[in-house]
């Protein structure tokens, strides 16, 4: 019986071999595409969203995230960063939390893919309670007016522009600057738009606006002649 059973499987053995390959490839060519998966993993980015009105971000976390993907073969190919993505929700984060989970649910993806393994599985990040004041608005002037001429007056309009912030990086006593405005070829008064400049970069601007009127009245300085022929009319 042992012999039979040696016979029955050493007997011709690379005949059988060949035959058993022959019948694996036959069957993976009989398989549908569709039911063939591969896996691939992707450096996806990773987007926040929904960040409470009355909060900032502050430490932000890593941009992109590693995501491993089961697709049918047919669709592996199509998979990239361009089409799949992770989104945070935010909506309910504290001041308090610094470390959250990322799953399945926060990757998109195309239909017939599905995640197996995120990593990072987490990711940390800050948020502070934000803060806003009316910050004075100073005009850059550089350069010299001509000769015989003087700058009497600038005024800015609107001379305060609200700014907001996270409460750590908003100081009332901080001053908006404006972009550089050159004085040196005026000989009257002028009026300029001024971009207006930040003290921090971690600030913004709360309103619309982000320019300001700036009007610049220059003279000329009288000489004694002038002066003295301005006196007898």
């Amino acid at each position: 019986m042992i012999r039979f059973i040696r016979n029955l499987i050493f007997r011709n053995w690379e005949l059988k071999l060949l035959s058993l390959g022959l019948a694996f490839v036959l069957w993976m060519s009989l398989i549908p595409e569709e039911k063939t998966f591969s896996e691939k993993t992707l450096t996806i980015p990773l987007e926040t969203l929904n960040i409470p009105r009355d909060m900032e971000l502050v430490d932000k976390p890593e941009a992109t995230v590693d995501v491993t993907v089961r697709a049918p073969n047919r669709l592996i190919d199509e998979l990239s960063a361009a089409n799949v993505f992770a989104k945070l929700n935010l909506a309910q984060a504290t001041v308090f939390q610094q470390e959250y989970p990322l799953n399945e649910t926060m990757i998109s993806i195309p239909p017939g893919a599905a995640v197996v393994r995120i990593s990072p599985n987490k990711v940390k990040l800050r948020l502070e309670r934000a803060k806003e004041v009316l910050l004075d608005v100073v005009p850059n002037i550089i350069g010299q007016v001509k000769e015989n001429f003087r700058v009497v007056r600038v005024d800015v309009a609107p001379p305060r522009v609200p700014v907001k912030g996270p409460e750590s990086k908003v100081r009332e006593n901080d001053k908006v600057t404006t972009s550089p405005i050159n004085v040196s070829e005026l000989q009257g008064t002028a009026e300029f738009d001024a971009d207006l400049i930040l003290p921090r970069p971690e600030l913004r601007l709360a309103s619309g606006r982000n320019r300001v009127k700036v009007r610049v009245l220059i003279e000329e300085i009288p000489t004694p002649a002038k002066a003295e022929a301005k006196r007898k009319k």
